[in-house]
């Protein structure tokens, strides 16, 4: 009766033994479950030929003609399905677009970082670069992402309107600098009287005609 006794023993070590193998097995890769972050994108069952750029892989030609029409042979990822016309599934297609490489887009086909730092009341008009983005649905050649030289063109919150107003009545507290962030010309405004009214005056026409902006660089909204 003794070895019928260590019998369950037996068989719990060796069930733990065969777990832990199996365990490894999957954590050293042999039985991946991970889907690719691409297949967020890509609907399933949908057309292949409205698929986005990040869902499939083409043979393109970059020695095609710029602006003129151009077909390229397609392949769907791994993990991705997709169909044509008759709703029959498919992996390989042909897609249609126009040759251009994506920094040739045109700026409403791409997304782009934004710049709080540049001043945008600046002669000449100051620049700064951004990486872009295309958008998903939109094809094109080469890099998806790309530098790109923008002009500034970021907003605090301030308005034209209210600093103008500020300047015709209150002008001569300085109120109109004082909204606009300059707090040493508001207290040179202030304490002068507005520049006994010249300063005033002149305020009045810097902001009217958009010379005089908020001090951190920003636009007028």
């Amino acid at each position: 009766m003794a070895p019928a006794a260590g019998r369950p023993g037996v068989l719990g070590r060796l069930c733990r033994v065969l777990l832990f193998l199996s365990q490894f097995y999957i954590l050293s890769g042999g039985e991946s479950t991970e889907i690719p972050p691409y297949v967020m994108k890509c609907p399933s069952n949908g057309l292949c030929s409205r698929l986005p750029a990040d869902c499939m892989e083409c043979r393109t030609n970059f020695s095609c003609v710029y602006g003129k029409p151009v077909t390229f042979d397609c392949t769907v990822k791994p993990s991705v399905t997709c169909v044509d016309q008759d709703l029959r599934s498919q992996k390989h297609f042909v897609i249609n677009m126009t040759c251009r490489f994506c920094w040739q887009l045109p700026e409403t086909d791409y997304e782009c970082t934004n710049s709080t730092s540049c001043m945008t009341v600046s002669c000449p008009r100051a620049r700064y670069p951004a990486n872009c983005t295309v958008r998903d649905h939109v094809l094109c050649l080469g890099n998806r992402t790309f530098l790109k030289m923008l002009y500034c063109n970021w907003t605090g919150g301030y308005k034209w309107s209210t600093a103008l107003a500020l300047s015709i009545t209150l002008g001569g507290f300085g109120a109109d600098r004082f909204y606009l962030g300059q707090w040493r010309e508001g207290l040179g405004k202030l304490f002068s009287f507005g520049g006994l009214g010249i300063w005033t005056l002149i305020d009045v026409l810097l902001i009217g005609v958009g010379y005089v902006g908020p001090a951190d660089g920003s636009l007028y909204i």
